[in-house]
Protein backbone atom coordinates (compact mmCIF):
# COMPACT_ATOMS: atom_id res chain seq x y z
CA UNK A 1 0.00 0.00 0.00
CA UNK A 2 2.71 2.44 0.87
CA UNK A 3 4.63 2.36 -2.39
CA UNK A 4 2.40 3.13 -5.33
CA UNK A 5 0.21 5.22 -3.10
CA UNK A 6 3.26 7.33 -2.58
CA UNK A 7 3.78 7.97 -6.26
CA UNK A 8 0.12 8.23 -7.12
CA UNK A 9 -0.88 10.09 -4.02
CA UNK A 10 1.79 12.66 -4.47
CA UNK A 11 0.54 13.25 -7.97
CA UNK A 12 -3.05 13.53 -6.78
CA UNK A 13 -2.22 16.52 -4.59
CA UNK A 14 -0.81 18.66 -7.38
CA UNK A 15 -3.90 20.83 -7.52
CA UNK A 16 -4.37 20.95 -3.77
CA UNK A 17 -1.19 22.21 -2.17
CA UNK A 18 2.15 22.14 -3.91
CA UNK A 19 2.43 22.61 -7.67
CA UNK A 20 6.02 22.65 -8.87
CA UNK A 21 7.79 20.25 -6.51
CA UNK A 22 5.29 17.46 -7.11
CA UNK A 23 5.41 17.33 -10.89
CA UNK A 24 7.28 14.48 -12.45
CA UNK A 25 10.59 15.84 -13.79
CA UNK A 26 11.36 15.57 -17.50
CA UNK A 27 13.71 12.69 -16.79
CA UNK A 28 14.34 11.82 -20.43
CA UNK A 29 16.13 15.16 -20.87
CA UNK A 30 18.87 14.27 -18.38
CA UNK A 31 20.09 10.75 -19.07
CA UNK A 32 22.91 9.22 -17.05
CA UNK A 33 25.39 7.25 -19.16
CA UNK A 34 25.99 4.61 -16.46
CA UNK A 35 22.42 3.37 -16.73
CA UNK A 36 22.76 3.03 -20.49
CA UNK A 37 25.89 0.96 -19.83
CA UNK A 38 23.90 -1.24 -17.46
CA UNK A 39 21.32 -1.92 -20.14
CA UNK A 40 24.03 -2.83 -22.66
CA UNK A 41 25.64 -5.07 -20.03
CA UNK A 42 22.41 -7.05 -19.85
CA UNK A 43 22.43 -7.27 -23.63
CA UNK A 44 26.04 -8.44 -23.92
CA UNK A 45 25.47 -11.05 -21.22
CA UNK A 46 23.63 -12.98 -23.95
CA UNK A 47 26.55 -12.58 -26.37
CA UNK A 48 26.98 -16.34 -26.87
CA UNK A 49 23.44 -16.61 -28.17
CA UNK A 50 23.87 -13.57 -30.39
CA UNK A 51 27.05 -15.07 -31.92
CA UNK A 52 25.75 -18.61 -32.42
CA UNK A 53 22.58 -17.60 -34.22
CA UNK A 54 24.28 -15.90 -37.24
CA UNK A 55 26.87 -18.72 -37.44
CA UNK A 56 24.09 -21.29 -37.65
CA UNK A 57 22.29 -19.22 -40.27
CA UNK A 58 25.45 -19.04 -42.42
CA UNK A 59 25.99 -22.81 -42.11
CA UNK A 60 22.40 -23.53 -43.14
CA UNK A 61 22.63 -21.18 -46.13
CA UNK A 62 25.90 -22.75 -47.30
CA UNK A 63 24.54 -26.28 -46.85
CA UNK A 64 21.40 -25.46 -48.85
CA UNK A 65 23.58 -24.45 -51.84
CA UNK A 66 25.58 -27.72 -51.97
CA UNK A 67 24.86 -30.34 -54.64
CA UNK A 68 25.45 -34.13 -54.27
CA UNK A 69 28.99 -33.88 -55.72
CA UNK A 70 29.92 -31.23 -53.17
CA UNK A 71 28.65 -33.45 -50.37
CA UNK A 72 30.64 -36.45 -51.68
CA UNK A 73 33.84 -34.38 -51.95
CA UNK A 74 33.33 -33.07 -48.43
CA UNK A 75 32.92 -36.63 -47.11
CA UNK A 76 36.11 -37.78 -48.83
CA UNK A 77 37.97 -34.77 -47.44
CA UNK A 78 36.78 -35.51 -43.92
CA UNK A 79 37.86 -39.14 -44.17
CA UNK A 80 41.47 -37.97 -44.55
CA UNK A 81 41.23 -35.35 -41.82
CA UNK A 82 40.04 -37.41 -38.86
CA UNK A 83 41.81 -35.21 -36.31
CA UNK A 84 40.11 -32.09 -37.64
CA UNK A 85 36.75 -33.84 -37.52
CA UNK A 86 37.25 -34.89 -33.90
CA UNK A 87 38.36 -31.40 -32.86
CA UNK A 88 35.44 -29.76 -34.65
CA UNK A 89 32.97 -32.25 -33.18
CA UNK A 90 34.33 -31.72 -29.69
CA UNK A 91 34.09 -27.98 -30.13
CA UNK A 92 30.48 -28.24 -31.34
CA UNK A 93 29.51 -30.57 -28.50
CA UNK A 94 31.17 -28.33 -25.92
CA UNK A 95 29.60 -25.18 -27.35
CA UNK A 96 26.16 -26.77 -27.54
CA UNK A 97 26.44 -28.04 -23.96
CA UNK A 98 27.47 -24.63 -22.64
CA UNK A 99 24.63 -22.97 -24.54
CA UNK A 100 22.01 -25.43 -23.29
CA UNK A 101 23.25 -25.27 -19.69
CA UNK A 102 23.54 -21.48 -19.50
CA UNK A 103 20.55 -20.27 -21.47
CA UNK A 104 17.65 -19.10 -19.31
CA UNK A 105 14.60 -21.31 -19.32
CA UNK A 106 11.50 -19.66 -20.72
CA UNK A 107 8.90 -18.63 -18.17
CA UNK A 108 5.30 -18.71 -19.35
CA UNK A 109 2.31 -16.90 -17.90
CA UNK A 110 -0.41 -19.53 -18.17
CA UNK A 111 -3.20 -17.34 -16.79
CA UNK A 112 -4.02 -14.90 -14.00
CA UNK A 113 -7.06 -13.81 -12.03
CA UNK A 114 -8.02 -10.46 -10.51
CA UNK A 115 -10.30 -10.30 -7.48
CA UNK A 116 -13.56 -8.38 -7.70
CA UNK A 117 -15.27 -7.61 -4.41
CA UNK A 118 -19.05 -7.92 -3.92
CA UNK A 119 -21.20 -4.90 -4.66
CA UNK A 120 -21.96 -4.50 -0.95
CA UNK A 121 -18.39 -3.20 -0.47
CA UNK A 122 -18.64 -0.39 -3.01
CA UNK A 123 -17.72 3.06 -1.68
CA UNK A 124 -19.30 5.83 -3.76
CA UNK A 125 -17.93 9.33 -3.31
CA UNK A 126 -20.87 10.63 -1.22
CA UNK A 127 -20.91 7.60 1.08
CA UNK A 128 -17.16 7.83 1.58
CA UNK A 129 -17.35 11.47 2.65
CA UNK A 130 -20.38 10.87 4.87
CA UNK A 131 -18.67 7.98 6.67
CA UNK A 132 -15.50 10.03 7.10
CA UNK A 133 -17.57 12.78 8.73
CA UNK A 134 -19.51 10.40 10.98
CA UNK A 135 -16.39 8.74 12.40
CA UNK A 136 -15.63 11.92 14.31
CA UNK A 137 -11.88 11.48 13.82
CA UNK A 138 -11.41 14.17 11.16
CA UNK A 139 -11.66 17.92 11.62
CA UNK A 140 -13.25 20.18 8.99
CA UNK A 141 -9.91 20.97 7.38
CA UNK A 142 -9.12 17.28 6.92
CA UNK A 143 -12.58 16.54 5.51
CA UNK A 144 -12.21 19.36 2.99
CA UNK A 145 -8.76 18.10 2.07
CA UNK A 146 -10.11 14.59 1.43
CA UNK A 147 -12.94 16.02 -0.65
CA UNK A 148 -10.48 17.84 -2.91
CA UNK A 149 -8.28 14.77 -3.23
CA UNK A 150 -11.26 12.64 -4.29
CA UNK A 151 -12.37 15.23 -6.84
CA UNK A 152 -8.97 15.14 -8.52
CA UNK A 153 -8.16 11.47 -7.96
CA UNK A 154 -9.67 9.94 -11.08
CA UNK A 155 -11.59 7.36 -9.00
CA UNK A 156 -15.18 6.49 -9.87
CA UNK A 157 -18.10 5.51 -7.65
CA UNK A 158 -17.65 1.73 -7.92
CA UNK A 159 -14.40 1.15 -6.04
CA UNK A 160 -14.37 -1.06 -2.94
CA UNK A 161 -13.32 -0.64 0.69
CA UNK A 162 -13.23 -3.52 3.20
CA UNK A 163 -16.17 -4.54 5.39
CA UNK A 164 -14.67 -3.02 8.56
CA UNK A 165 -14.62 0.44 6.95
CA UNK A 166 -18.37 0.31 6.19
CA UNK A 167 -19.22 0.16 9.87
CA UNK A 168 -19.87 3.35 11.84
CA UNK A 169 -17.64 3.70 13.69
CA UNK A 170 -15.12 1.65 11.66
CA UNK A 171 -14.06 -1.60 13.31
CA UNK A 172 -10.49 -2.41 12.24
CA UNK A 173 -9.10 -5.48 13.97
CA UNK A 174 -6.69 -8.33 13.35
CA UNK A 175 -9.63 -10.65 12.71
CA UNK A 176 -11.18 -8.27 10.17
CA UNK A 177 -7.80 -7.82 8.45
CA UNK A 178 -7.39 -11.58 8.17
CA UNK A 179 -10.89 -11.85 6.71
CA UNK A 180 -10.10 -9.21 4.10
CA UNK A 181 -6.86 -10.99 3.16
CA UNK A 182 -8.64 -14.35 2.88
CA UNK A 183 -11.48 -12.96 0.75
CA UNK A 184 -9.09 -11.32 -1.70
CA UNK A 185 -6.41 -14.01 -1.95
CA UNK A 186 -8.72 -17.03 -1.91
CA UNK A 187 -11.17 -15.35 -4.29
CA UNK A 188 -8.44 -14.75 -6.87
CA UNK A 189 -6.88 -18.22 -6.38
CA UNK A 190 -10.20 -20.09 -6.61
CA UNK A 191 -10.89 -18.48 -9.96
CA UNK A 192 -7.31 -19.09 -11.16
CA UNK A 193 -7.39 -22.81 -10.34
CA UNK A 194 -10.83 -23.15 -11.94
CA UNK A 195 -9.74 -21.45 -15.17
CA UNK A 196 -6.46 -23.35 -15.55
CA UNK A 197 -7.50 -26.80 -14.25
CA UNK A 198 -4.26 -26.87 -12.25
CA UNK A 199 -4.47 -28.69 -8.95
CA UNK A 200 -3.02 -26.95 -5.87
CA UNK A 201 -0.77 -29.96 -5.24
CA UNK A 202 1.00 -29.24 -8.55
CA UNK A 203 2.30 -25.88 -7.34
CA UNK A 204 6.02 -25.95 -6.56
CA UNK A 205 6.68 -22.26 -5.82
CA UNK A 206 4.48 -19.72 -4.01
CA UNK A 207 5.30 -16.01 -3.69
CA UNK A 208 2.94 -13.65 -1.84
CA UNK A 209 3.46 -9.90 -1.55
CA UNK A 210 1.56 -7.55 0.74
CA UNK A 211 3.22 -4.43 2.02
CA UNK A 212 1.51 -3.42 5.27
CA UNK A 213 -0.17 -6.53 6.65
CA UNK A 214 2.19 -9.30 7.71
CA UNK A 215 0.56 -11.54 10.34
CA UNK A 216 1.93 -14.69 11.94
CA UNK A 217 1.54 -17.26 10.44
CA UNK A 218 2.26 -15.46 7.19
CA UNK A 219 -0.11 -14.85 4.29
CA UNK A 220 1.72 -17.48 2.26
CA UNK A 221 1.16 -19.96 5.12
CA UNK A 222 -2.56 -19.09 5.05
CA UNK A 223 -2.65 -20.12 1.39
CA UNK A 224 -0.70 -23.31 2.06
CA UNK A 225 -3.17 -24.20 4.82
CA UNK A 226 -6.27 -23.35 2.78
CA UNK A 227 -5.31 -25.32 -0.33
CA UNK A 228 -3.26 -28.02 1.43
CA UNK A 229 -0.23 -27.37 -0.74
CA UNK A 230 2.56 -29.95 -0.68
CA UNK A 231 5.08 -30.04 2.14
CA UNK A 232 8.15 -29.28 0.02
CA UNK A 233 6.72 -26.14 -1.59
CA UNK A 234 9.11 -23.18 -1.84
CA UNK A 235 7.03 -20.39 -0.28
CA UNK A 236 7.97 -16.74 0.16
CA UNK A 237 6.22 -13.82 1.84
CA UNK A 238 7.31 -10.32 0.76
CA UNK A 239 6.38 -7.45 3.07
CA UNK A 240 6.98 -3.70 3.18
CA UNK A 241 8.00 -3.44 -0.49
CA UNK A 242 5.26 -1.14 -1.73
CA UNK A 243 3.27 -1.10 -4.95
CA UNK A 244 6.15 -2.31 -7.12
CA UNK A 245 6.33 -5.61 -5.22
CA UNK A 246 4.21 -7.38 -7.83
CA UNK A 247 7.06 -7.19 -10.33
CA UNK A 248 9.54 -8.18 -7.60
CA UNK A 249 7.42 -11.25 -6.84
CA UNK A 250 7.39 -12.20 -10.54
CA UNK A 251 11.17 -11.78 -10.68
CA UNK A 252 11.63 -14.04 -7.63
CA UNK A 253 9.30 -16.67 -9.10
CA UNK A 254 11.21 -16.48 -12.39
CA UNK A 255 14.51 -17.13 -10.59
CA UNK A 256 13.01 -20.09 -8.76
CA UNK A 257 11.73 -21.53 -12.04
CA UNK A 258 15.27 -21.36 -13.42
CA UNK A 259 16.39 -23.71 -10.65
CA UNK A 260 13.45 -26.08 -10.23
CA UNK A 261 12.47 -27.94 -13.38
CA UNK A 262 9.03 -28.84 -14.66
CA UNK A 263 6.93 -27.01 -12.10
CA UNK A 264 4.41 -24.22 -11.55
CA UNK A 265 4.82 -21.00 -9.59
CA UNK A 266 1.96 -18.93 -8.20
CA UNK A 267 2.36 -15.23 -7.44
CA UNK A 268 -0.26 -13.52 -5.27
CA UNK A 269 -0.16 -9.71 -5.13
CA UNK A 270 -2.43 -7.79 -2.77
CA UNK A 271 -2.67 -5.08 -0.14
CA UNK A 272 -4.65 -4.90 3.09
CA UNK A 273 -6.58 -1.79 4.06
CA UNK A 274 -8.47 -2.82 7.21
CA UNK A 275 -5.75 -2.12 9.77
CA UNK A 276 -3.99 0.57 7.76
CA UNK A 277 -6.69 3.23 7.52
CA UNK A 278 -5.48 6.52 8.94
CA UNK A 279 -7.75 8.20 11.51
CA UNK A 280 -5.74 11.38 12.08
CA UNK A 281 -5.52 14.87 10.63
CA UNK A 282 -2.02 15.03 9.14
CA UNK A 283 -2.56 15.94 5.50
CA UNK A 284 0.33 13.94 4.05
CA UNK A 285 -1.02 10.80 5.73
CA UNK A 286 -4.66 11.24 4.61
CA UNK A 287 -4.04 10.72 0.90
CA UNK A 288 -3.87 6.88 0.97
CA UNK A 289 -7.39 6.78 2.49
CA UNK A 290 -8.69 8.48 -0.63
CA UNK A 291 -6.86 6.37 -3.21
CA UNK A 292 -6.34 2.81 -1.96
CA UNK A 293 -9.08 0.27 -2.50
CA UNK A 294 -9.62 -3.48 -2.15
CA UNK A 295 -8.00 -5.64 -4.83
CA UNK A 296 -5.62 -8.47 -5.53
CA UNK A 297 -4.36 -10.79 -8.25
CA UNK A 298 -3.11 -14.37 -8.56
CA UNK A 299 -0.74 -15.30 -11.41
CA UNK A 300 0.20 -18.80 -12.61
CA UNK A 301 3.70 -19.12 -14.10
CA UNK A 302 5.24 -22.25 -15.60
CA UNK A 303 8.56 -23.48 -17.00
CA UNK A 304 6.99 -26.56 -18.59
CA UNK A 305 7.60 -26.76 -22.34
CA UNK A 306 4.14 -28.21 -22.89
CA UNK A 307 2.49 -25.15 -21.34
CA UNK A 308 3.65 -22.89 -24.16
CA UNK A 309 0.68 -24.01 -26.26
CA UNK A 310 -1.89 -22.78 -23.75
CA UNK A 311 0.01 -19.95 -22.08
CA UNK A 312 -0.98 -16.35 -22.68
CA UNK A 313 2.45 -14.70 -22.42
CA UNK A 314 6.16 -15.34 -22.16
CA UNK A 315 8.28 -13.30 -19.75
CA UNK A 316 10.91 -11.39 -21.74
CA UNK A 317 12.63 -9.01 -19.29
CA UNK A 318 12.49 -7.82 -15.70
CA UNK A 319 14.44 -4.66 -14.80
CA UNK A 320 14.53 -3.50 -11.18
CA UNK A 321 15.74 -0.14 -9.86
CA UNK A 322 16.32 0.63 -6.16
CA UNK A 323 17.09 4.14 -4.86
CA UNK A 324 17.11 3.20 -1.17
CA UNK A 325 20.76 4.20 -0.70
CA UNK A 326 19.64 7.83 -0.88
CA UNK A 327 18.16 9.08 2.41
CA UNK A 328 15.53 11.27 0.74
CA UNK A 329 14.38 8.38 -1.44
CA UNK A 330 14.28 6.05 1.56
CA UNK A 331 12.08 8.39 3.62
CA UNK A 332 9.80 9.76 0.88
CA UNK A 333 7.11 7.13 1.58
CA UNK A 334 7.34 6.31 5.26
CA UNK A 335 5.06 4.53 7.70
CA UNK A 336 5.07 6.34 11.04
CA UNK A 337 2.96 7.79 13.83
CA UNK A 338 1.70 11.37 13.82
CA UNK A 339 2.04 13.74 16.77
CA UNK A 340 -0.91 12.14 18.58
CA UNK A 341 0.28 8.56 18.06
CA UNK A 342 -1.93 7.54 15.13
CA UNK A 343 -0.20 5.38 12.51
CA UNK A 344 -0.24 6.08 8.79
CA UNK A 345 1.92 6.39 5.70
CA UNK A 346 3.52 9.81 5.28
CA UNK A 347 4.36 11.18 1.84
CA UNK A 348 7.25 13.57 1.32
CA UNK A 349 6.94 16.69 -0.82
CA UNK A 350 10.01 15.43 -2.74
CA UNK A 351 8.27 12.22 -3.75
CA UNK A 352 7.53 13.15 -7.37
CA UNK A 353 11.11 14.23 -8.04
CA UNK A 354 12.40 11.00 -6.50
CA UNK A 355 9.92 8.95 -8.52
CA UNK A 356 11.13 10.70 -11.66
CA UNK A 357 14.74 9.81 -10.90
CA UNK A 358 13.86 6.15 -10.32
CA UNK A 359 11.83 6.03 -13.53
CA UNK A 360 14.68 7.61 -15.48
CA UNK A 361 17.13 5.02 -14.22
CA UNK A 362 14.76 2.16 -14.97
CA UNK A 363 13.79 3.09 -18.51
CA UNK A 364 17.36 4.04 -19.43
CA UNK A 365 18.46 0.57 -18.36
CA UNK A 366 15.52 -1.07 -20.11
CA UNK A 367 16.00 0.83 -23.39
CA UNK A 368 18.93 -1.19 -24.85
CA UNK A 369 17.02 -4.40 -24.17
CA UNK A 370 13.82 -3.51 -25.99
CA UNK A 371 14.30 -0.61 -28.39
CA UNK A 372 14.93 -1.21 -32.10
CA UNK A 373 18.54 -0.77 -33.24
CA UNK A 374 17.64 2.41 -35.14
CA UNK A 375 16.33 4.04 -31.96
CA UNK A 376 19.34 2.90 -29.95
CA UNK A 377 21.82 4.30 -32.45
CA UNK A 378 20.13 7.69 -32.58
CA UNK A 379 19.84 7.84 -28.80
CA UNK A 380 23.40 6.67 -28.17
CA UNK A 381 24.93 8.97 -30.82
CA UNK A 382 23.38 12.11 -29.35
CA UNK A 383 24.39 11.00 -25.85
CA UNK A 384 28.03 10.42 -26.86
CA UNK A 385 28.23 13.76 -28.70
CA UNK A 386 26.93 15.56 -25.65
CA UNK A 387 29.31 13.75 -23.26
CA UNK A 388 32.49 13.89 -25.36
CA UNK A 389 32.21 17.24 -27.05
CA UNK A 390 30.31 19.05 -24.29
CA UNK A 391 27.93 20.43 -26.86
CA UNK A 392 24.49 21.61 -25.92
CA UNK A 393 22.80 18.85 -27.89
CA UNK A 394 19.25 18.02 -26.96
CA UNK A 395 19.12 14.27 -26.19
CA UNK A 396 17.18 12.15 -28.61
CA UNK A 397 14.10 10.81 -26.84
CA UNK A 398 13.58 7.16 -27.81
CA UNK A 399 10.14 6.22 -29.03
CA UNK A 400 9.03 3.45 -26.69
CA UNK A 401 5.90 3.01 -28.79
CA UNK A 402 8.17 1.20 -31.27
CA UNK A 403 9.14 -1.31 -28.56
CA UNK A 404 5.77 -1.91 -26.89
CA UNK A 405 2.21 -2.36 -28.07
CA UNK A 406 0.59 -1.98 -24.66
CA UNK A 407 1.48 -0.08 -21.49
CA UNK A 408 0.39 -1.04 -17.96
CA UNK A 409 1.41 1.94 -15.83
CA UNK A 410 0.66 1.42 -12.14
CA UNK A 411 -2.61 3.18 -11.35
CA UNK A 412 -1.24 5.06 -8.37
CA UNK A 413 -2.91 8.36 -9.17
CA UNK A 414 -4.17 10.34 -12.12
CA UNK A 415 -1.38 12.93 -12.12
CA UNK A 416 1.37 10.31 -12.38
CA UNK A 417 -0.37 8.71 -15.36
CA UNK A 418 -0.63 12.18 -16.92
CA UNK A 419 3.07 12.86 -16.43
CA UNK A 420 4.20 9.50 -17.80
CA UNK A 421 1.97 9.98 -20.82
CA UNK A 422 3.65 13.32 -21.43
CA UNK A 423 7.26 12.30 -20.74
CA UNK A 424 7.14 9.07 -22.74
CA UNK A 425 5.18 10.79 -25.53
CA UNK A 426 2.38 8.26 -25.34
CA UNK A 427 -1.05 8.52 -26.92
CA UNK A 428 -4.27 8.56 -24.85
CA UNK A 429 -4.96 5.01 -26.05
CA UNK A 430 -1.70 3.81 -24.47
CA UNK A 431 -2.72 4.96 -20.98
CA UNK A 432 -6.40 4.12 -21.30
CA UNK A 433 -6.04 0.85 -19.37
CA UNK A 434 -4.34 2.64 -16.47
CA UNK A 435 -6.90 5.45 -16.31
CA UNK A 436 -9.88 3.13 -16.48
CA UNK A 437 -8.43 0.79 -13.85
CA UNK A 438 -7.95 3.74 -11.52
CA UNK A 439 -11.53 4.84 -12.21
CA UNK A 440 -13.15 1.42 -11.75
CA UNK A 441 -11.01 -0.18 -9.00
CA UNK A 442 -8.92 2.65 -7.52
CA UNK A 443 -5.30 2.12 -6.49
CA UNK A 444 -5.09 -1.60 -5.72
CA UNK A 445 -1.36 -1.35 -5.06
CA UNK A 446 0.83 -4.07 -6.58
CA UNK A 447 -2.10 -5.80 -8.30
CA UNK A 448 -3.15 -2.78 -10.39
CA UNK A 449 -0.95 -3.75 -13.36
CA UNK A 450 -2.94 -7.00 -13.68
CA UNK A 451 -6.30 -5.22 -13.73
CA UNK A 452 -4.85 -3.07 -16.52
CA UNK A 453 -3.71 -6.09 -18.50
CA UNK A 454 -7.17 -7.64 -18.02
CA UNK A 455 -8.71 -4.44 -19.40
CA UNK A 456 -6.65 -4.70 -22.59
CA UNK A 457 -7.67 -8.33 -23.02
CA UNK A 458 -11.34 -7.57 -22.35
CA UNK A 459 -11.22 -4.96 -25.11
CA UNK A 460 -9.91 -7.63 -27.53
CA UNK A 461 -6.72 -5.71 -28.30
CA UNK A 462 -4.07 -8.29 -27.42
CA UNK A 463 -2.64 -10.03 -30.49
CA UNK A 464 0.05 -12.65 -30.93
CA UNK A 465 3.51 -11.10 -30.81
CA UNK A 466 2.38 -7.96 -29.00
CA UNK A 467 4.68 -6.75 -26.26
CA UNK A 468 3.41 -5.44 -22.92
CA UNK A 469 5.30 -3.15 -20.56
CA UNK A 470 4.26 -3.31 -16.91
CA UNK A 471 5.86 -0.56 -14.84
CA UNK A 472 5.31 0.05 -11.14
CA UNK A 473 6.96 2.01 -8.35
CA UNK A 474 6.89 1.91 -4.58
CA UNK A 475 8.44 2.75 -1.24
CA UNK A 476 12.12 2.33 -0.76
CA UNK A 477 12.19 3.99 -3.39
CA UNK A 478 11.83 1.46 -6.21
CA UNK A 479 10.81 1.39 -9.85
CA UNK A 480 10.40 -2.00 -11.54
CA UNK A 481 9.50 -3.11 -15.06
CA UNK A 482 8.32 -6.40 -16.55
CA UNK A 483 8.07 -7.06 -20.28
CA UNK A 484 5.78 -9.79 -21.63
CA UNK A 485 5.20 -11.12 -25.14
CA UNK A 486 1.79 -12.46 -26.16
CA UNK A 487 2.01 -16.03 -27.47
CA UNK A 488 -1.42 -15.92 -29.11
CA UNK A 489 -4.42 -13.69 -29.63
CA UNK A 490 -5.42 -13.39 -25.98
CA UNK A 491 -9.03 -13.55 -24.90
CA UNK A 492 -10.23 -12.55 -21.43
CA UNK A 493 -10.40 -15.34 -18.86
CA UNK A 494 -13.63 -16.54 -17.30
CA UNK A 495 -15.03 -14.36 -14.52
CA UNK A 496 -12.58 -11.55 -15.27
CA UNK A 497 -12.80 -8.28 -13.33
CA UNK A 498 -14.20 -6.42 -16.34
CA UNK A 499 -16.72 -9.07 -17.42
CA UNK A 500 -19.87 -7.12 -16.52
CA UNK A 501 -18.69 -3.57 -17.20
CA UNK A 502 -16.22 -3.48 -20.11
CA UNK A 503 -18.90 -2.20 -22.50
CA UNK A 504 -19.23 0.95 -20.35
CA UNK A 505 -15.57 1.80 -20.75
CA UNK A 506 -13.72 3.96 -21.52
CA UNK A 507 -15.48 6.71 -19.62
CA UNK A 508 -14.59 10.38 -19.50
CA UNK A 509 -12.85 11.26 -16.25
CA UNK A 510 -13.85 14.68 -14.92
CA UNK A 511 -10.89 17.03 -14.40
Amino acid sequence: MDGGGGGGAGGATVGVRIHNSRRLPDFLQSVNLKYVKLGYHYLISNLLTLCLVPIMVIIIIEASQMNPDDVRQLWLHLQYNLVSVIICSAFLVFGSTVYIMTRPRPVYLVDYSCYRAPDSLKAPYDRFMEHSRLTGDFDESSLEFQRKILERSGLGDETYVPEAMHSIPPQPSMRAAREEAEQVMFGALDNLFANTNVKPKEIGVLVVNCSLFNPTPSLSAMIVNKYKLRGNIRSFNLGGMGCSAGVIAVDLAKDMLQVHRNTYAVVVSTENITQNWYFGNKKSMLIPNCLFRVGGAAVLLSNKTGDRRRAKYKLVHVVRTHKGADDKAFHCVYQEQDNVGKTGVSLSKDLMAIAGGALKTNITTLGPLVLPISEQLLFFATLVIKKLFKKNVKPYIPDFKLAFDHFCIHAGGRAVIDELEKNLQLLPSHVEASRMTLHRFGNTSSSSIWYELAYTEAKGRMRRGHRVWQIAFGSGFKCNSAVWEALRNVKPSQNGPWADCIDRYPVKVVS
